[in-house]
């Protein structure tokens, strides 16, 4: 089933892509929660007019994903956890924590971009990536410390 994505979904797509996805999670899942519609040829005229109004729009903020990314390339994090005696962390540090620890330095970052390869459960550096546009991603290093 041919579908065209409303919003951005891990692993699938990008907002306005056309993607193949089975049957049953396209009509089960992405139509009824309003996530995609169906490619049909007068949605896909529709899709290619917007995309081509929209071109400078885009290139504006692919242009500003670039300048963010710049500037959180030499960012360096430090986050506070609750730990043992041991060194591991009581419960895990998520994208949360990390989108406020940034937006204490200045960058507003939704924390749905944030990407963790792994759960995070002992003091220790990590590298966390950040998913700003389609093309852009940037790794921001942090390091979790005891409190």
């Amino acid at each position: 089933m041919k579908l065209i994505l409303k919003e951005d979904i891990h692993g699938l797509g990008y907002k306005d892509d056309v993607v193949e996805v089975k049957d049953g999670y396209g009509r089960n899942y992405l139509i009824p929660t309003g996530k995609a519609v169906i490619a049909s040829p007068s949605a896909l005229k529709v899709l290619a007019e917007n995309q081509r109004q929209r071109a400078h729009k885009l290139a504006k903020l692919l242009a500003d994903a670039q300048e963010l990314a710049a500037k959180l390339a030499d960012v360096k994090l430090t986050i506070g956890a609750k730990t043992s005696s041991t060194g591991t962390i009581f419960g895990s540090v998520n994208s949360l924590q990390i989108a406020e620890a940034l937006e204490k330095l200045g960058f507003n970052i939704d924390r749905k971009a944030i990407v963790l390869k792994d759960s995070i459960k002992e003091v220790g550096n990590y590298v966390a990536n950040l998913k700003l546009h389609k093309e852009v991603s940037v790794d921001v290093p942090f390091e979790v410390v005891a409190e």
